[in-house]
């Protein structure tokens, strides 16, 4: 693989022609994957103004919203790895109300956000219907290999060296997590569009 260095504007402009491309009478999930210190909800962040510049509605949802609760993350420790990787998320739960409502012929009717972690309990955030054409940005990490339906995927990469450097102490036990799904899901492999972002301010698009 290479790597074509890019600045941090002229990526988010790539991606947003790539995304607006797509057809306008489906919806478009994107997911923007990355590890913390990769920051992927400020490139989600990021492509919301220049998408609406190029005519699309756009809806920000955040995997942080759609974590399980405490009884169930937290049953096997506060720090395993393992469980961190494989159960934090609630894939039943962002399927059932974000990717599914956005899938072909479905009604485009979505709940952004499903789950207050720290205060562990419902949103109770409202619905909201998005029309067709309308783009849909999830930031997280470990939105790979799980067969979620996404349109689009984009993996911020970084190095072992690099994110053990920029993973706070108090949470440099998640490591091992990070390291399983390197091997377990290939995110840089996989995703539709792969970047290099060992410092966020000189990306690099990764090209076969």
């Amino acid at each position: 693989m290479r790597a074509r260095p890019v600045s941090p504007s002229l990526l988010v402009d790539e991606l947003a022609d790539r995304i607006a491309s797509a057809p306008r009478d489906a919806w478009v999930r994107v997911a923007v994957d990355g590890a913390p210190p990769a920051h992927p909800e400020r490139l989600a962040d990021d492509l919301v103004a220049p998408l609406r510049l190029r005519g699309r509605e756009v809806l920000r949802v955040s995997a942080a919203d759609f974590l399980r609760p405490a009884s169930l993350r937290l049953e096997f420790g506060r720090t395993d790895p393992d469980v961190f990787y494989a159960e934090w998320l609630d894939v039943a739960g962002l399927t059932r109300e974000v990717l599914t409502p956005l899938g072909p012929g479905r009604t485009g009717r979505v709940l952004p956000a499903l789950w207050d972690s720290a205060r562990d309990r419902a949103t109770r955030a409202p619905y909201v219907t998005l029309p067709p054409g309308a783009v849909m940005l999830l930031d997280g990490a470990f939105l790979l290999g799980r067969d979620l339906p996404f349109d689009l995927t984009v993996h911020l990469s970084m190095s072992p060296a690099a994110l053990a450097r920029r993973t706070a102490e108090s949470d440099r036990w998640t490591l091992p997590a990070y390291d399983r799904y390197e091997h377990e899901a290939e995110p840089t492999r996989t995703a539709d569009v792969a970047v290099r972002v060992e410092d966020p301010r000189h990306p690099a698009l990764i090209t076969s």
